[in-house]
């Protein structure tokens, strides 16, 4: 059976590329050393990708050729980017020399990078056409070998129980309580394995538009001014939000699923917190600022450091999202050894009191958000979240002045 996770390690790559991009850029514009160890970082990463991609076409002469391609123009783009660092280190780094890189950079090895990545990416797409035909034809076959299985068992019940009516129709309304729940499990499994694929699928053409308007960005923003760029903003902002979207479709079709992963570990708050903080400024484009506090007796805290991230980051986000542009977000840290408590406080719009009740189901949204873009599944996934760890999540808020979230995660069951 062939996958598509080929597919996804090209693109990992060339993220991976970009990432190490974007690092080089920060570097010379700025001069600040952890955007080059950023770098150093991303480039260490892309030859165990390449060997984990070498695995999975390693039985496909045509992908085995375009790969050696790859990892040709790949060791090209790398060459040149560490060109251009030692110039700068050397003082040597002029907006001639600057320009003359970019272009070799994102026109030409760019280029021929992504056309090999999309004679991969079509190889791989026409196995999938194959395998999902098979399986299409597979699932028919089970569900008429199902289907004809019921009819007989209920023939022969039928006939051997026909003087037990009472019991026969209890055991009917037993065995199709079952079936239903069987279904309902089987039907939760489809639709995560559906949403995993489209996940991935969309993630694929998502990662290269916004890979792609962000190097068209860093080539234009010396020759065109920032105003004139704003469709291209609108571009990166909308394939942000499309992934958090899929994203989030994707973690409650698990929690849905039961197949929600919870591995709650040990974890240093303040840190954590700390990096969350620094991690919202950076990927958000609005202007605000983020107040931390710290309080409690307590500096570590077991939870799914996977999952916490996800509840607090969507609180945040949602703080932001709502918020005039220069208001302070408020974000709270009190760790006790009974609990762990975080409030998160902004200056919003606020949540009318007769949607407060709703805001946790999916594509639920306040009826005062005028305009403001928005899925309404943050809430629905910081619940399935949290549920995981056995705690609670309660809002106060007024129309007009905020909005707190405060959120607690038990630790007696640690301690």
């Amino acid at each position: 059976m062939r996958t598509v996770t080929p597919q996804i390690t090209v693109i990992d790559v060339l993220a991976t590329l970009n990432d190490a991009e974007s690092g080089r850029r920060g570097y010379i514009l700025s001069g600040d050393k952890s955007e080059l160890k950023r770098y150093n970082v991303a480039i260490q990463l892309i030859d165990p990708k390449l060997d984990k991609l070498r695995k999975f076409v390693g039985n496909n002469p045509n992908q085995q050729q375009r790969l050696v391609k790859l990892e040709s123009l790949l060791d090209k783009r790398l060459v040149l980017s560490q060109q251009s660092i030692n110039l700068y280190q050397k003082g040597k780094f002029s907006p001639a020399t600057q320009n003359s890189l970019a272009n070799t950079l994102s026109q030409r090895n760019l280029h021929n990078i992504q056309q090999v990545i999309d004679q991969m990416q079509f190889e791989e797409e026409q196995a999938l056409e194959v395998w999902v035909n098979e399986s299409q034809s597979s699932i028919q076959s089970r569900m008429l070998i199902e289907i004809l299985g019921t009819f007989v068992t209920f023939v022969i019940l039928f006939g051997v129980y026909a003087q037990l009516y009472r019991q026969m129709m209890k055991r009917q309304k037993a065995e199709i309580l079952q079936r239903q729940l069987l279904q309902e499990k089987e039907l939760g499994e489809l639709k995560l394995q559906f949403f995993s694929m489209a996940s991935h699928e969309f993630r694929t053409p998502l990662s290269i538009i916004l890979g792609s308007s962000q190097l068209l960005e860093e080539s234009l923003q010396s020759q065109i001014e920032k105003q004139k760029l704003k469709n291209l903003y609108r571009i990166q902002s909308s394939a942000r939000l499309m992934a958090q979207l899929l994203s989030d479709i994707l973690t409650l079709a698990r929690a849905e699923a039961g197949k929600l992963e919870y591995k709650p570990e040990l974890v240093e708050m303040q840190t954590f917190c700390l990096n969350l903080i620094e991690d919202i400024q950076t990927l958000s484009e609005a202007r605000h600022s983020i107040s931390f506090d710290k309080q409690g007796s307590s500096t570590h805290a077991w939870v799914d450091e996977k999952l916490l991230y996800s509840i607090l980051s969507n609180l945040l986000y949602n703080a932001i999202k709502y918020s005039p542009e220069r208001k302070s977000i408020y974000f709270t840290l009190k760790s006790e050894p009974e609990a762990v408590t975080f409030y998160i406080k902004d200056e919003g719009i606020g949540i009318p009191q007769e949607t407060i009740t709703q805001l946790y189901e999916p594509f639920q949204r306040g009826n005062n958000v005028r305009g403001i873009l928005g899925t309404g599944l943050g809430l629905a996934v910081v619940k399935k979240c949290l549920d995981l760890h056995q705690g609670e999540i309660t809002v106060e808020s007024v129309v007009g002045v905020g909005t707190t979230f405060t959120v607690i995660i038990p630790q007696k069951m640690r301690n």
